[in-house]
């Protein structure tokens, strides 16, 4: 076949496939053309052509690269140009387009479109060189008052929080940039007023989110210097400056996804810098320049941004460099003693996230040549007592956070001895250091029956003698662990009957006495933590109020390494831990085989239980339940969150004990993200507990909460909506539609709008005979925005999931036409959003009488309105849906169209 022929077929089947809107197709006809042609004004049509496609495709950078080809065979060619003029606006190069249009203009002078876009475009560049200028001047302005000294306190502090806000706009931060605002901001953290450094660190911080460039200029110059600044002993300054640090490694690593403007484009290799980061975080670990604030904040840094995230991703090479150039440092802080001169300045919780972090880093090691030289770089030689008491504290450091390697090195020949020597000697010091790496190293069954052995008389001895509480209350915590380290077992206890009650007895003491310090009162829990495995121990404890409620008010204290124990206390007392079932015919098996079976104390049966439950519920469990799920530390751990026990109270405990934990868990849901709130499949075990408050006779607010709980749950996934739906939940959600409360009414519609995906509900609604689908109708009449705008979400997912309901709608009320009408003119994006998505599922409907009717109707004209609005970030959205309805509208040849390609 003639190549011209095949040519010009290729040509009108690509113009063809453009009117039907079958872009992909078009372009792909368009390319075959472009390879075949070699007439250059055929060509430049071809290009011209293929322009339209990425326009509308909004690949605006193909498109203008395919107009410019086309103009430069023709010059005059007014279609090429005013396509690479809205193809160069769209990429936000506005003088270029000016430029395109104008030349257009100048063609055909008398073309409205071409006046009306140049109009607009010379519009939009003065808007932005006066915002230019205005942001120049005030950043200008801002320097000036922050800089001088006679300045009064009120407007610099105005001044500083102005220049935050600045720097977190790109416009703003770009203009800082610019306009030699680093130095400015250099000198600002050389002032030393800690107002100043703040507003400065935060203003970088503002600069450097998401922007690699600035964010490279910035490790280049002043990485040293930020971790000077990290090293001051302020907790805001420390806090602040470990924010910029995670801004800008998640701008380097990608950590940050939202899009930023053209600088996107710039792509760097950022390892360098981000090794350079990493060694100078781990030079702040273990220097005695750094105050406990900014150690704190180093090793939280580390333990948020060096381990995998995501085990399915094979690269841990920073987990790996942070073993070879810092796991020694690590373990130097675990191993200070606070007591001792000349050690690091730490916090309450700078071993502990220490030991997290520890923690941490094994976990991430993918192999055993890995792990064994982790276990390497931990050994020491326990023959020097002096110089090993810091090392048998880094022992109980590696025992708070990876047990197996703390637990190893313990067995190793000449350790435990050690620890036990310890124990007898003169200095405190040394008492205190060895009994806290016994309370540690007891855990294993085999290690409490060496120390019950070798160690309990010692324990006992510095209890009775020390004059040093802090001693006295570790010695104390020791015997409390050793007593119950047969666990449950009522057969296996260690020490002589009434001996466990006595050391709880004494823990309750001082667990109430509020002239103690909270760090020594934190033991008495640890040591509560212990015995309460005994149910002697767990009554005497929630008979005894004012100990439950000291425990509370420590929970909720800024001392976050208690939780742990806390939640260990609640889990033994309401017996929430899991416990395999076993078999009777087992039980006798192993009796007649002479093995040990375990067996459970009389006060554990679930009468007992429940008595507990009540009496912890009275005290006052649930606020400080909640209060330890919102907390927002890297010591709250999955595991410790895990064994917070109000899901087995939901479920278990007794009536009233049931309602008020499914309220709790309720309150939690509401207000949090249930998946770091209720991690893993611990989520789906709270739907029922949140279902059961849907009933008539729990109360207004109770109704409400569960509600909340319930959107916040079937927002997240198909499984949690399924299981939502299989607990008998949507007929009551159905219910609280009709409900006279605004409130319970409002969340009732946000739940179904988040449940209409499953398939079910939609079957509910396409069935006849029900008032489900007029009722939601109705709701986008109302005043309420909320209600409003739940009900057009819920409405717009149903219309576009099954189109049948789409003429069911205008069937349903005779004002659904009106309602319509009033979505769309709402001045709300996003109900004027959910109103038009439903114009578009109406006109996408296969109904072609019903999308007639609309388009006669005043729709068209509020469409056409919305389309040719100039482009606004803020309602974007609405207006490319109002065109993508107009499309629609043309492909139905229900309007015709305005241009066509040639």
């Amino acid at each position: 076949m003639n190549g011209n022929l095949v040519k010009m077929m290729l040509k009108d089947e690509g113009n063809e496939r453009f009117q039907a809107g079958e872009l992909d197709k078009a372009i792909e006809c368009y390319t075959k053309a472009i390879k075949l042609c070699k007439d250059k004004k055929v060509l430049a049509v071809i290009y011209r052509n293929r322009s339209a496609c990425f326009l509308k495709k909004e690949s605006y950078t193909n498109a203008a690269s395919d107009a410019s080809k086309a103009i430069d065979v023709d010059a005059t060619d007014v279609k090429a140009l005013f396509r690479r003029s809205q193809a160069l606006e769209k990429l936000g190069k506005l003088d270029m387009a000016f430029k395109d249009v104008q030349r257009c203009s100048t063609i055909e002078p008398k073309n409205k479109t071409f006046l009306e876009t140049l109009r607009r475009l010379g519009a939009e560049i003065q808007a932005k060189l006066k915002t230019t200028f205005s942001t120049d001047s005030r950043v200008q302005n801002m320097f000036d008052i922050l800089l001088d000294e006679e300045m009064d306190k009120d407007k610099k502090e105005k001044a500083a929080n102005n220049l935050v806000v600045l720097a977190r706009e790109d416009a703003g931060a770009e203009r800082i940039f610019q306009n030699n605002g680093v130095p400015l901001l250099l000198d600002m953290l050389e002032t030393g007023k800690v107002e100043m450094v703040l507003a400065a660190i935060r203003t970088f911080a503002g600069m450097c989110t998401g922007h690699k460039a600035r964010v490279r200029g910035k490790v280049k110059t002043g990485r040293y210097k930020l971790c000077s600044i990290m090293a001051v002993d302020n907790e805001d300054i420390a806090l602040a400056t470990s924010d910029l640090f995670q801004c800008i490694n998640d701008s380097l690593t990608g950590g940050d996804r939202r899009t930023y403007g053209k600088e996107e484009a710039l792509v760097l290799d950022a390892s360098k810098d981000l090794k350079s980061i990493l060694l100078a975080l781990l030079e702040m670990v273990a220097s005695k320049k750094v105050s406990g604030h900014g150690r704190d904040q180093a090793l939280n840094l580390l333990c948020r941004n060096v381990p995998r995230k995501d085990k399915k991703d094979h690269d841990h090479s920073k987990s790996l460099f942070t073993i070879d150039h810092g796991l020694k440092k690590i373990l130097k802080v675990c191993g200070q003693i606070p007591d001792l001169p000349d050690q690091l300045p730490m916090t309450e919780n700078t071993q502990l996230i220490a030991s997290v972090l520890l923690d941490k880093l094994w976990d991430d090691l993918r192999c055993d040549p890995e792990r064994d030289h982790y276990r390497e770089v931990c050994k020491f030689d326990p023959n020097d007592m002096d110089r090993n008491i810091h090392a048998i504290n880094a022992l109980s450091g590696l025992l708070q956070g990876p047990f197996e390697v703390g637990n190893q090195l313990v067995g190793r020949q000449g350790i435990m001895e050690m620890m036990v020597a310890l124990c007898g000697s003169e200095r405190e010091v040394d008492q205190m250091v060895a009994v806290e790496a016994l309370i540690h190293s007891s855990t294993k069954m085999s290690r409490a029956s060496f120390i019950i052995t070798n160690g309990v008389s010692l324990l006992k001895d510095i209890y009775k003698k020390t004059k040093n509480e802090k001693i006295k209350i570790r010695a104390l915590v020791g015997l409390c662990k050793l007593g119950s380290a047969g666990g449950d077992d009522y057969s296996m206890r260690q020490f002589a009957e009434g001996s466990t009650e006595k050391l709880a007895k004494q823990c309750r003491k001082w667990l109430c006495n509020s002239a103690m310090d909270t760090k020594t009162r934190k033991w008495a829990i640890e040591g509560l933590a212990y015995l309460t495995q005994d149910a002697d121990v767990k009554d005497d404890f929630v008979e005894d109020e004012p100990a439950m409620k000291a425990m509370f008010e420590l929970a909720k204290s800024k001392d976050k390494t208690i939780l742990y124990a806390v939640a260990c206390t609640l889990v033994n007392c309401t017996n929430s831990y899991e416990k395999k079932e076993i078999m009777p015919e087992l039980i006798q098996l192993a009796k007649f085989s002479k093995q040990h079976v375990p067996e459970q104390h009389p006060k554990d049966k679930k009468d007992f239980i429940q008595k507990r439950v009540k009496r912890l519920l009275k005290g006052g469990v649930i606020s400080a339940l909640t209060v330890m799920v919102k907390a927002d530390n890297l010591l709250l751990t999955d595991q410790t969150k895990e064994m917070l026990a109000l899901i087995p109270l939901a479920l278990e405990g007794s009536a009233i004990g049931k309602i008020r934990a499914s309220h709790a868990l309720a309150k939690i849901a509401a207000v949090s993200n249930p998946e770091i709130a209720f991690p893993g499949e611990r989520i789906y075990e709270v739907v029922r507990p949140l279902v059961s408050l849907l009933h008539p006779e729990r109360d207004g607010v109770q109704n409400y909460e569960a509600l909340l709980s319930l959107t916040n749950l079937a927002g997240l996934n198909d499984k949690l909506r399924v299981k939502i739906l299989k607990e008998k939940a949507l007929p009551e959600i159905e219910q609280y539609m009709f409900e006279d409360h605004d409130h319970i009414r409002q969340a009732a519609t946000e739940c179904m709008c988040n449940l209409v995906t499953c398939k079910e509900v939609q079957d509910r609604y396409l069935e006849d005979g029900n008032d489900r689908l007029k009722l939601l109708v109705l709701m986008c009449a109302e005043d309420d925005e909320k209600l409003q705008r739940a009900a057009a979400g819920a409405l717009a997912m149903l219309t576009a999931a099954q189109k049948k309901l789409c003429t069911k709608m205008t069937l349903v009320t005779l004002q659904w036409l009106e309602i319509l009408q009033r979505l769309i003119l709402h001045d709300q994006p996003q109900i004027q959003h959910r109103g038009l998505v439903i114009v578009y599922n109406i006109l996408n409907s296969d109904d072609n009488e019903l999308a007639k009717k609309l388009i006669e109707s005043e729709i068209l004209e509020i469409l056409t309105v919305i389309g040719k609005a100039m482009d606004n970030p803020k309602r974007q959205l609405v207006i490319d849906v109002a065109r993508t309805c107009l499309v629609k509208a043309m492909d139905l040849g229900l309007i015709k169209p305005f241009t066509t390609p040639s």
